[in-house]
């Protein structure tokens, strides 16, 4: 696990100030330390998926792409995480982490922040209270926990199973990233949601909708995925998506994760990859069940399609990115 050093932020100093208060044993990591996420994605895996256009799963034209296609997408979605190690207790890790979550509309051909369901910004200490025994007993019991300006996320608690973590300080990382890892998924399962309720012009997610079934039951919440750790095909089918070529999707199949709302889904080719790697310029999109599987495929290619112009530069993941995605991102880069 990789971090970069920076310049503590003025909440960064005031967070490790207020534990210095309560742990006499706690010192600031150097420079403080900005967690490189890059560095902890899931090990890759292929997965089958039922295919619910046709029988296999077969590579498919877009049709009627032309070069002046219009978007239908209102809105686009993103967020963000910061996570920080800013101290440390002996072996247990002190961090602050930054999540934040923005919907911007499309208003006149530009991008503004929507005004019904302002922008999340959250910054919270993640911290092993189970192993740091004088803060513990200061906070007190119960979920909600607050330590000076900021909540505390118990980092320590017990898994399903009745098992706590071991004092491992990457356990306690780790532990700590996934908790930031969560509260930037409710962030921004939170804008999805109000949008749907609001019922405005298709939305564009960067990422999964089959978190929230109000958003997963939507047909104006659209998923759209850079990443594939996995990839929710097999054999043939996996030769089949290598090979697709700019503007060709896959057949259509069903996503159904555990513990969450099955969505279908498709991949979709932005740009010609020859000469790149076989996964350049190619994203899964998901939508809500329908009764037309092919038309709406069809439609919602020809509107991602569309945005990928004008370019989502410098981004160094353009081939893949939306530029309204990436106006998302530098906003919130902006504000958090």
């Amino acid at each position: 696990m990789l971090v970069s050093s920076s310049s503590p932020d003025s909440a960064s100093r005031a967070a490790i100030r207020l534990l210095m208060d309560w742990l006499p044993g706690a010192s600031a990591v150097e420079g403080s330390s900005e967690i490189d996420l890059s560095s902890r994605a899931d090990q890759p895996q292929l997965r089958s998926a039922q295919i619910v256009e046709g029988s296999t799963l077969r590579a498919i034209k877009v049709p009627d792409v032309t070069r002046g296609m219009v978007s239908g997408f209102g809105a686009f979605l993103d967020g963000a995480q910061k996570v920080r190690l800013i101290g440390r207790h002996l072996n247990a890790p002190l961090v602050l982490g930054t999540t934040s979550a923005a919907v911007r509309v499309r208003v006149n051909r530009r991008l503004v922040t929507w005004g019904l369901k302002p922008p999340k910004v959250e910054q919270k200490l993640y911290l092993p209270l189970r192993y740091l025994p004088p803060l513990a007993e200061a906070l007190g019991a119960g979920s909600q926990r607050k330590y000076g300006q900021f909540d505390v996320v118990d980092t320590s608690t017990a898994d399903a199973s009745g098992e706590y973590p071991s004092e491992h300080p990457t356990m306690l990382l780790e532990r700590a990233i996934r908790a930031v890892d969560r509260q930037r998924d409710a962030l921004e399962d939170e804008l999805a949601q109000a949008w749907c309720a609001f019922g405005g012009p298709p939305l564009f997610i960067d990422g999964g909708i089959s978190r929230s079934e109000q958003v997963a039951t939507s047909s104006t919440a659209i998923g759209v995925i850079k990443s594939h750790r996995t990839l929710y095909v097999e054999g043939e089918a996996l030769k089949t998506v290598a090979g697709l070529g700019k503007g060709e999707r896959s057949s259509v199949f069903l996503v159904s994760p555990r513990s969450r709302s099955a969505v279908m889904s498709w991949y979709l080719r932005l740009r010609d990859p020859e000469g790149h790697d076989v996964l350049w310029g190619l994203v899964r999109v998901e939508m809500s069940q329908c009764d037309n599987p092919t038309e709406r495929a069809d439609e919602i290619s020809r509107w991602v399609l569309a945005e990928t112009s004008p370019l989502a530069l410098p981004d160094g993941r353009w081939d893949k990115m939306s530029y309204g995605i990436r106006d998302c991102e530098e906003f919130l880069r902006a504000i958090s």
